[in-house]
């Protein structure tokens, strides 16, 4: 099978990250895609992370019963702070007859150098890059290994501004899945 990778700290998940989760398992060669929660991104540092299992608990709300979507936690059994180079030498390791495919967005190829042993993760996978509005050219968006996806709809949501909207008391049940909006506003999530 060929599995495409979608890290994130998904905090929370959003209408932009099931668009894209979406698009990938139906439109390109990906049999299944995975939404593997981050416990942390070393180039992200936040105050306001939710939990990790409250993160992982919204994402699978948001997947619900789509069997091509699963929500995964590998990271968390992983050393921390994650690495998506650690967390694609595991699932080589441990599901070896699958091809994986790292997804990430392309405002990401703009720091790609940064990241730990990018070079190794291009020798491993494929990269497919969902377009982000003015993301600007990088020396990768040429690189033969990461393919940049042209036909995905572009949205741009970011779950700072939801973090931030629902901390302004804004009625932002449209821009997350029903189920994610009812268990944010039940558990009192990011200030709700």
């Amino acid at each position: 099978m060929r599995i495409g990778i979608y890290p994130g700290s998904f905090n929370p998940v959003h209408v932009g990250h099931m668009v894209i989760a979406g698009y990938m398992a139906e439109f390109s060669d990906l049999d299944e895609v995975w939404m593997v929660v981050s416990p942390r991104n070393p180039l992200k540092m936040t105050t306001d992370m939710l939990q990790d299992y409250h993160r992982l608990e919204l994402v699978k709300l948001a997947v619900g019963n789509n069997k091509k979507i699963k929500a995964s936690d590998v990271e968390f059994k992983l050393s921390k702070p994650s690495y998506t180079i650690n967390t694609i030498q595991f699932l080589k390791e441990k599901f070896p007859a699958n091809e994986l495919v790292l997804i990430m967005g392309e405002d990401n190829l703009r720091t790609f150098d940064q990241w730990k042993d990018y070079k190794a993760l291009l020798d491993l996978c494929m990269i497919y890059v969902y377009p982000r509005l003015n993301a600007g050219e990088t020396e990768f968006h040429s690189h033969p290994r990461v393919k940049l996806i042209k036909e995905v709809p572009v949205m741009e949501i970011s779950a700072t501004f939801i973090r931030n909207s629902i901390k302004e008391k804004k009625d932002i049940r449209y821009m997350l899945n029903e189920a994610v909006w009812a268990q944010i506003e039940e558990n009192r999530f990011y200030g709700s």
